[in-house]
């Protein structure tokens, strides 16, 4: 089991990864973005059919992935001694950040643009914090665990400080009508994201299971004994 969670962030880097550039690749091709025009956002490219159909399954299934990451980062958090606030704060902001993303790839921006670019602001400011507020608790909590070398930490806190400032810059090169500069920098900062996303493969070396415990709720009437837990 160790093997399988510590390869899934590294999976949904790359699933995310290859599937946009394939998703970008197709729209040029078949002619529905012109890069001649300028360049695209990611959302043009994954306006139109066919492939606004692979944009919302890439989509869905990255964010059911980042969901469990999350998920599991919580259990590992909690289980090095963090508080339960700070912790579940970290967990809310990555869970409400992956359901962004499944929003982005439902609705698309030609369709629903209000609600495309709510699921873009749950997607990429949401999923930046949720990166910082990891960094925040590991300088809190100077007795966490740092897997991996010594270099990774440094690695992520560049990694966040360029997405902070590509989001910064894309939002100003947007509002001033510079579309193809503003739609690169949404693209290095998806790249960032899910690279950070990847990292979390050096947390989860060191899980050894995972384990789902059923508990009992109250019952007005004795039922037959159950097993306590069930491994997965």
């Amino acid at each position: 089991m160790r093997g399988y969670l510590s390869l899934l962030p590294a999976f949904l880097a790359l699933w995310a990864t290859s599937g946009i550039w394939i998703v970008f690749a197709i729209a040029v091709a078949n002619g529905t973005v012109n890069l001649s025009e300028g360049f695209p956002y990611i959302s043009i490219c994954g306006s139109y059919p066919p492939q606004s159909c692979i944009f919302g399954q890439l989509l869905n299934l990255g964010a059911a992935m980042a969901a469990w990451i999350c998920i599991l980062r919580y259990h590992q958090l909690r289980n090095w001694g963090v508080g339960k606030g700070p912790n579940q704060l970290i967990l809310w902001t990555g869970l409400f950040s992956a359901l962004g993303t499944s929003v982005v790839g439902n609705f698309q921006e030609k369709n629903q643009k209000p609600t495309h670019l709510a699921g873009a602001f749950l997607a990429f400011i949401l999923g930046n914090l949720y990166f910082w507020l990891q960094l925040l608790l590991l300088w809190r909590m100077k007795t966490l665990p740092q897997p991996g070398a010594l270099w990774i930490r440094p690695l992520r806190l560049g990694l966040c400080s360029l997405c902070t400032i590509l989001i910064v810059a894309m939002i100003i090169l947007h509002s001033q009508q510079l579309r193809s500069a503003s739609a690169i920098c949404e693209w290095v900062t998806a790249m960032l994201l899910f690279s950070l996303f990847g990292l979390f493969s050096v947390d989860f070396s060191g899980l050894d299971n995972c384990t789902l415990s059923l508990q009992p709720g109250p019952s007005l009437s004795p039922s037959p004994a159950s097993p306590g837990s069930l491994s997965v």
